[in-house]
């Protein structure tokens, strides 16, 4: 089992197509897989690859100056098996039904659900 780490980002809106694409990009360079919700309210961003990878995608983020930046989960260890084709990539959903579902499938529903507040830390 490789060492994985991820972070969560909600954000007022994501509709800029100029910024999902440096988003894209900012995947792509630093070997992250990344989920968008975008669109509408709100904006969520998931994260996931090497330690150093997740924290300079955060920071593109950050850079990118996007309405009610919240880093709701700081970049944090997580054990998962990924495939290798999925680092580097970004894929963007319309609704949160849908994120949810591909944070399911990821293994991190719990974690999401807490980080978006839909549940409190016991």
């Amino acid at each position: 089992m490789s060492t994985i780490f991820n972070a969560l980002i909600r954000t007022h809106h994501i509709t800029s197509r100029k910024k999902v694409s440096k988003l894209r990009n900012a995947a792509s360079n630093h070997a992250v897989y990344v989920l968008l919700r975008s669109g509408g309210c709100p904006g969520i961003m998931y994260c996931e690859g090497s330690e150093a990878g997740v924290k300079q995608w955060v920071g593109t983020v950050q850079r990118l100056r996007y309405k009610d930046f919240q880093l709701v989960k700081k970049a944090a260890e997580i054990r998962q098996n990924r495939k290798d084709g999925d680092w580097g990539r970004l894929e963007d959903v319309d609704t949160v039904k849908e994120f949810g579902a591909r944070m399911e499938q990821l293994g991190v529903w719990a974690w999401w659900r807490r980080g978006m507040g839909y549940v409190h830390e016991d």
